[in-house]
């Protein structure tokens, strides 16, 4: 069994949750030692597909006339897209019939959380459809004291400080406006937001909270590499996931791998699978994210970094690998 692992316009797309769901299976694959190739060219018996573009379409429709089997990786919902960048609602509805079109092509849907597949089944979509997290790689997330060290070192935040961290693209579903909120009704933390993308696709709102940040304790330092990601979860005191909308969330598991306090907002795809109370807390607005955060930092709230490390095991690549196994195995028995 070799499995082509296909990702459209990866240049354009690696640094986001896409590109990271690539290296996620490519690195589960491994440790399962299945043999993938990256490269379409090549012979294959199974294409998974992560993206939706019209490359990935034909690729898919190619795949199928040559009786080899598709299995569609489906990362993105209507859902998701909208309030992502300039148009985006306005081009929805027809974002969602492309989607269909792209996914009924395969002979198995992979989709990362049971939510993202209720979704998928709303849609009318009759291919057989399985819910699996794009993982997470333990091992690299590990809680690293010294790196934890060199992210405050690097961004001039003393011993004393209290960090917050946000992850994510400039766009309004990530929650970056209610971050930009609390940095400023919380004055006495640190907030710092790592990602980008490009400005002029964002809202004005969002250019503006950006472009015009004068908040001494906010920072917006852009895109950086995963080792910087991986310090600022060992060194920070909180990570803030403030997304209105999400399949899964990998910084969320980035955050539980590295045994990092996790404050999220309360929204189905985070439901069952993570509780409030028990694996991270979770708030359902501003004045809520304010209160809690106020609590976690100051010891109010216990921690829940060792439940929710639980949860990043359970979700570790291996296991992904083996759930992608069992599903490549019914496609080809079919």
């Amino acid at each position: 069994m070799k499995i082509l692992l296909y990702t459209e316009g990866l240049k354009h797309i690696g640094k986001s949750g896409l590109g990271k769901a690539l290296k996620h299976q490519m690195k589960a694959l491994e440790e399962n030692n299945i043999d993938y190739t990256l490269n379409p060219k090549e012979e294959y018996d199974i294409a998974h597909i992560n993206f939706y573009g019209p490359k990935s379409y034909f690729l898919a429709k190619k795949t199928k006339k040559l009786g080899k089997k598709v299995v569609y990786h489906a990362h993105s919902t209507e859902e998701d897209f909208r309030n992502s960048f300039i148009f985006s609602n306005t081009f929805a509805p027809l974002f969602k019939k492309w989607l269909i079109k792209c996914y009924k092509l395969g002979d198995y849907i992979v989709t990362p959380t049971p939510y993202s597949k209720k979704i998928l089944q709303t849609y009318g979509l009759k291919n057989p459809i399985a819910a699996i997290s794009n993982g997470i790689e333990l091992s690299f997330f590990e809680k690293n004291v010294p790196a934890g060290k060199m992210f405050r070192e690097t961004y001039g935040y003393k011993n004393s400080d209290k960090v917050i961290v946000g992850i994510g693209l400039y766009i309004k579903r990530k929650g970056i406006l209610d971050f930009v909120e609390l940095a400023k009704r919380l004055p006495e933390y640190k907030f710092i937001w790592f990602g980008s993308s490009p400005l002029y696709a964002s809202p004005k709102e969002i250019r503006k909270a950006i472009k015009k940040n004068h908040l001494p304790n906010l920072k917006f330092p852009g895109y950086v590499e995963p080792n910087m990601i991986k310090a600022a979860l060992s060194g920070a005191d909180l990570y803030l996931f403030p997304t209105f909308e999400e399949t899964e969330g990998i910084p969320a598991l980035e955050a539980l791998a590295a045994k990092q306090n996790l404050l999220i907002r309360d929204i189905p795809v985070f439901s069952p699978w993570l509780k409030d109370g028990v694996h991270c807390y979770k708030a359902k607005n501003v004045d809520e994210f304010e209160e809690k955060i106020k609590k976690i930092l100051t010891g109010k709230l216990p921690s829940l970094v060792e439940e929710g490390y639980k949860v990043a095991q359970k979700r570790s690549i291996k296991n992904t690998g083996k759930s992608l196994i069992e599903v490549y195995k019914k496609v080809l028995e079919k």
